[in-house]
């Protein structure tokens, strides 16, 4: 009996070792992939490209906000009437080329088949840029910032439902890093004292100025989901005409009700006004034509995490203009939200039909087929 149960402990200690054995080189076999996977995406085009796109767009949304200031500081405050300008444009440049078109794309037939979905992105992509800047007048400049990242769950949200992307554990951990660092930010803020602690609890109505924030968020979620979804489907001539010519009439119908007083009263002979709000609407002509161009390449969800960073270009350009204080854990979080953006793109997400940020989108059959089963189901 003695050597029976000897020789079944060393079964059991055979089988135990055996088994934690295969568990080690299984747990061993994913760190590999994973250092591998992110060696790939380093060396990867794709990665340096998805990055100098996005800082890019963060770079001219850092040219909006620094405008945005020097207006706030000349005592001009029409956000809807200073939009018009960029829909106008877009109008002018991207709707005659719908117009122009002799197939199915053209503007008719657009009108005809996506004319009240257009309505209804345009809608979304109006009321987010007012209810944003709107907020402003209500809270803390650090609310807007902390609060205008709930884009992020819209879009992650979103493209699930619409896009059927499914992302991997390390899609979120590369998301959760990046709001660190974009935590960071903010938090640096108070330490450098470029932020009045003092003054912050003054503001007019600060759950009301969050509240307008968050929903402001949420639209230009779905508006940048929606965007990818055409961009992917269609190309970029055919959202930015679209909203360019829905937005003209929804924006400029909206800032004659809200803000035809308030325009009427602003001194456009000044140079301190004109400059900057030109400034203002190339900036944002820029920002939606590039966006269309950076989600066509890469995906939503990699823009709007990799425009976190654009606080920190507004920092840079704060020293000068708005008399800020440097401190070095501004660099610290511009680095970690980086190396979200890195860990993120290391393992490419998924979807049913086509791995949308690995530059392979999914053609307008493979769409429509979505689309089919999402009813069937």
């Amino acid at each position: 009996m003695g050597c029976l149960s000897d020789n079944s402990n060393q079964e059991l200690l055979s089988a135990n070792y055996t088994e934690h054995g295969d568990e080690n080189q299984i747990c061993g076999n994913k760190c590999s992939q994973l250092i591998n996977g992110a060696y790939t995406a380093l060396k990867s085009r794709y990665f340096w490209k998805a990055v100098l796109l996005g800082q890019f767009i963060s770079l001219l949304l850092c040219g909006l906000a620094v405008t945005s200031g020097l207006l706030s500081n000349q005592g001009v405050n029409i956000p809807t009437a200073q939009c018009f300008l960029n829909y106008l444009l877009l109008c002018l440049t991207f709707t005659p080329v719908l117009a122009c078109r002799r197939d199915e794309k053209n503007l008719c037939q657009r009108l005809k088949t996506w004319g009240w979905k257009y309505l209804l992105i345009s809608i979304a992509d109006v009321e987010a840029n007012f209810l944003v800047v709107s907020a402003y007048q209500f809270t803390t400049v650090t609310s807007v910032q902390l609060l205008d990242c709930f884009s992020i769950p819209m879009v992650l949200v979103l493209s699930c439902l619409v896009l059927r992307v499914r992302y991997k554990p390390l899609n979120f951990v590369g998301i959760v890093v990046c709001l660190l660092g974009m935590g960071g930010l903010i938090l640096t803020d108070f330490l450098s004292g470029n932020v009045d602690v003092k003054n912050t609890g003054k503001a007019p109505n600060k759950v009301l100025g969050d509240m307008l924030c968050i929903a402001g968020a949420s639209l230009y979620g779905v508006s940048n989901v929606a965007q990818e979804y055409v961009v992917k489907i269609y190309d970029k001539a055919d959202f930015l005409g679209m909203v360019g010519l829905f937005g003209s009439f929804i924006n400029g119908i909206q800032f004659v009700i809200v803000e035809r007083d308030r325009v009427m009263e602003v001194d456009f002979s000044s140079y301190h006004v004109l400059l900057p709000l030109i400034g203002f609407t190339v900036f944002q002509y820029l920002l939606y034509t590039c966006m269309s161009v950076v989600i066509q390449q890469t995906s939503a969800t990699a823009v709007n995490i990799s425009i976190l960073s654009a606080d920190f270009y507004s920092l840079l350009f704060g020293l000068y203009l708005f008399k800020y204080e440097f401190h070095i854990l501004y660099f610290l979080s511009f680095v970690l939200i980086l190396s979200g953006l890195a860990i993120y793109s290391c393992q490419s997400t998924e979807s049913q039909l086509a791995d949308i940020t690995n530059n392979n989108p999914p053609t307008r059959d493979s769409y429509e087929e979505m689309e089919e089963s999402s009813v069937d189901d």
